[in-house]
């Protein structure tokens, strides 16, 4: 199903955004982050079970990487910048013990499992990786964006992020024979970590006075669209220079935050997202395959340990990564719960730790971090009138 007509495309749209709304609902309902419930929707409209989403179709998986940028950037524009690089230090210890930790944890569990050196190395290195658009989409439905503790978890990410990105060229080094290059490593490291750097210190200087001037043109929506054009450029940018498209897209958030028009443009850019982002959570829910977690097929059997046993890894490794900055005052156990060559049973298996502790996020943010009662902090448009002048 690589090829969509316009029908059969709107009617996804309609069980898509139709589902992850109703699941949306039922999962607020029960006191649990709407996005734990646009998850089940996926996987219910998945292979696994209706099969009406494939992830696999090209038009879906760009609606989804256009919903996790507009995310992210609609996350940059709720974190103080101030604030973010107040807790670097605790967010950077946290990121790299939350790297080293599971990495270290799952490459000795597939060596005690019999598997091969490379397979470990490799199954060691995918436990490294942090579902930074589920954490951040839930400290957003929690309302707690703004507490030390969700700046430390989204500083570790945004850092992990990039630590992941070196760890897959070097591990694509050693699969393909290659071997690790000083100056390759060093060289993907500058670039990606560079890139954030000078966005962030050329961004501050140049964005607002650009902002101030082009907020001039007198046109309805104008600041939404200049400054999505923004994170849109940025996310190419960062793509460009070895680095994540979401981290563009956040810097870019980061950025606009500091301009006058803030607050008009995140009205803006939630409303948008109102339609772009379940399509990534429900995307995500569409991949997973249940079909691993059938004990009854003696071939699953060896998946199941294996999985077992990454998902133990990843988890500890995690969760102690909380603790790495002991000089921070907070709830430990919320940073570590914040910060998520193959043959076809290994792939399964790794596939089942990702499914297993993405879904194991929301419900145990919930619980250590409960939301903050009452309304988001910002003011909503009294009339049509006055959502039409603002915008």
């Amino acid at each position: 199903m690589d090829h969509l007509d316009l029908p059969h495309f709107l009617g996804l749209l309609v069980a898509i955004l139709g589902a992850a709304k109703l699941f949306g609902t039922l999962a607020q309902w029960i006191g649990q982050p709407a996005v734990l419930g646009e998850l089940c929707a996926g996987v219910i409209l998945g292979g696994s079970v209706l099969g009406i989403v494939d992830p696999k179709v090209e038009v879906l998986h760009l609606l989804s990487e256009l919903g996790v940028i507009i995310l992210l950037f609609a996350i940059g524009l709720e974190t103080d910048l101030k604030k973010l690089l107040k807790v670097g230090g605790a967010s950077s210890a946290v990121a790299i013990a939350g790297v080293v930790l599971p990495f270290a944890f799952g490459y000795v569990a597939c060596l005690l499992l019999g598997l091969s050196n490379l397979v470990a190395i490799v199954a060691g290195a995918t436990l490294t990786a942090t579902s930074v658009g589920i954490t951040a989409r839930v400290l957003s439905d929690l309302n707690r964006l703004q507490e030390t503790e969700s700046q430390i978890i989204l500083g570790a990410a945004v850092i992990d992020d990039v630590v992941g990105l070196i760890i897959l060229a070097v591990v694509a080094g050693v699969a393909t024979g290659e071997g690790i290059s000083v100056l390759g490593v060093a060289g993907t490291t500058l670039s990606a970590f560079g890139f954030l750097a000078g966005t962030l210190i050329i961004g501050r200087a140049v964005v607002p006075w650009l902002v101030r001037r082009l907020s001039r043109i007198d046109l309805p929506g104008t600041a939404t669209m200049l400054t999505l054009l923004l994170a849109f450029g940025l996310a190419w940018l960062a793509s460009q220079a070895g680095s994540a498209t979401i981290i563009g897209a956040f810097a870019a958030g980061l950025l606009i935050r500091e301009t006058p028009n803030a607050h008009e443009i995140e009205r803006g850019i939630a409303n948008l997202g109102h339609f772009f982002v379940p399509i990534f959570f429900v995307v995500v829910g569409a991949a997973v395959d249940l079909t691993v977690f059938n004990p009854l097929h003696s071939e699953n059997h060896k998946t199941l340990l294996i999985g077992v046993a990454l998902i133990t890894a990843a988890v500890f490794g995690k969760y102690i990564a909380g603790y790495a900055p002991f000089w921070i005052r907070g709830n430990k156990r919320v940073i570590g719960v914040g910060s998520g060559v193959f043959d076809a049973a290994m792939f399964s298996a790794v596939a089942l730790m990702v499914m297993v502790t993405t879904f194991m996020a929301p419900p145990l943010l919930k619980l250590l971090f409960p939301p903050i009662p009452g309304p988001r902090p910002e003011k909503e448009p009294e009339s049509i009138e006055e959502l039409v002048t603002e915008a």
